[in-house]
């Protein structure tokens, strides 16, 4: 058979589109063109390939071959088809027979030697040839990884000879199966390790309990980057789908096994972070911080050091929870529902308020300071926090009922309330969601309307204070919004900070 048609898949963001490698053997002079809009290391897989397969102690034909990656408007990039490639041209040469390729989709970097190399976004491939009903065929570095998608058939090879006796059935090999490494609990950082900061840790808290946005402002020392390290382990568990979507992001990333993926993630980039590196980009969109905090954590320690342009990109993925990376042309998504929780001094000496009175800004030094923070940028974050200076202790009496399994368990609880009611975190209300969810008494509701008029709030907090409110009212396991979650909700939105 001179015709030869093998399954594998493209790497585009987080997706994993299907790639048709077709080989064509003709008459004439030897040589092989490779079409289909490949990149440079997708052109350089033709003399792996050819190695591979010579020093697998194989035939390498030498006829006129034409190799053609379709859609052929789809752009090829790494070397995840060399393996596709080379039993293209081992079915097409009656090496392998084609009919055991129909079903199998194959994945793999081929060394010169025939040795099947890892190669990234394994995962978005499996789950989708799960659905399109295939096997999958990677190397054994994937094959753990490849099992996340449970109910897929993983055949897990070294060698290309290997997966040749396979298809030929000389030594069929059986398909992988996990050995949960990938399953191992890592416990997070405890609650009660934090002293004091009663106020801190109650709008820790309500945080969890909604997916609110927190910022914590306060001197050096008083346990801001302690308290934001701490609210991972507050949230509910992953479930299986959003296990998966973070797996998905970490696989295209890195090649680096996934360890502990069933935890949230937690971020925390550098003030000194530019604006593709915190939202993603490049020649070929790559995803960036708040794509790696997906259904997790992005923690900005010194947000005010940050630059002011690189902040305001947030404010998209922030309300919409994800991000769109155009290029001349590539136009890639990516997933960016993440939980911001900022940390910033008072002033640019940090010691605004503090009881030792050690703090000689000006007001203009401090009004400069905090105009490196947008209006729009404050109007998204639901929680404002002072963490102040608490006694100095060595040795602190640590509080029982402050440890992260009680406050997890309410957590939990709160959750689980607003998901029966409407599908989703209390945060994540869209409009109609919040009149329905959130209404008030006819009192209250003047009450607030004129509260926030004296605190001149946009609409928009409006509606993020009155989110926030119905958190409190899941905590207390209360069915209507009172006066006093009101009243606690609008204690998170001082007028220093916003």
């Amino acid at each position: 058979m001179s015709l030869a048609i093998v399954h594998s898949r493209a790497q585009i963001g987080v997706e994993a589109p299907a790639v048709t490698v077709e080989v064509h053997m003709a008459n004439g002079l030897p040589s092989l063109t490779l079409v289909g809009l490949p990149e440079t290391a997708v052109k350089e897989s033709k003399d792996r390939v050819r190695s591979a397969i010579l020093n697998s102690a194989l035939k390498y034909p030498d006829r006129r071959i034409t190799l053609n990656l379709a859609p052929a408007d789809l752009p090829k990039d790494g070397g995840r088809f060399d393996l596709a490639i080379a039993l293209g041209i081992l079915a097409a040469s009656v090496q392998v027979p084609a009919l055991t390729l129909d079903n199998v989709e194959c994945l793999g970097e081929l060394a010169l030697s025939g040795a099947v190399r890892a190669v990234k976004g394994v995962l978005p491939a499996a789950l989708a040839a799960r659905k399109a009903g295939r096997t999958v065929i990677v190397p054994r570095a994937n094959a753990e990884e490849a099992c996340l998608a449970s109910g897929l058939t993983v055949i897990a090879v070294d060698h290309l000879l290997q997966v040749v006796a396979h298809l030929n059935g000389h030594a069929p090999i059986e398909p992988y199966k996990s050995d949960g490494l990938l399953y191992l609990n890592k416990p997070y950082p405890d609650l009660s390790e934090v002293q004091g900061q009663s106020m801190a840790k109650r709008a820790l808290l309500v945080a969890a309990a909604g997916a609110h946005n927190l910022l914590l402002s306060g001197p050096p020392g008083t346990g801001k980057t302690l308290l934001a390290s701490r609210l991972p382990g507050l949230l509910p568990p992953l479930s299986e789908q959003e296990a998966l979507e973070v797996a998905a992001i970490q696989s295209v990333v890195s090649l680096a096994p996934l360890s502990h993926w069933p935890h949230r993630p937690f971020r925390q980039p550098h003030h000194s972070a530019s604006g593709p590196a915190l939202v993603g980009g490049g020649s070929k969109p790559q995803p960036g911080e708040i794509t790696l905090a997906h259904h997790g954590v992005l923690f900005l320690d010194e947000l005010p050091e940050f630059d002011r342009k690189v902040l305001e990109v947030l404010r998209e993925p922030l309300e919409s929870g994800h991000i769109v990376i155009s290029r001349a042309r590539d136009r890639v998504s990516f997933p960016a529902r993440f939980q911001l929780v900022a940390a910033m001094n008072p002033c640019p000496c940090g010691y605004m308020g503090d009881p030792s009175g050690r703090c000689r800004c000006t007001p203009e030094q401090i009004q400069r300071y905090r105009n490196k923070l947008s209006g729009p940028l404050l109007d998204r974050i639901d929680l404002h926090v002072t963490v102040a200076r608490e006694t100095t202790a060595l040795n602190p009496t640590l509080q029982d009922g402050d440890n992260t399994a009680k406050a997890s368990a309410q957590v939990a609880e709160s959750r689980e309330r607003q998901l029966k009611r409407q599908g989703c975190a209390n945060a994540f209300l869209d409009l109609p969601g919040l009149r329905k969810h959130c209404t008030l008494a006819k009192v209250d509701e003047s009450w607030l309307e004129t509260a926030c008029e004296r605190l001149t709030l946009s609409l928009r907090a409006a509606h993020r204070l009155l989110k926030v409110a119905r958190t409190l009212a899941d905590l207390e396991q209360a069915d209507t919004i009172a006066r006093h979650h009101l009243q606690e909700a609008l204690q998170y939105r001082p007028a220093a900070i916003t």
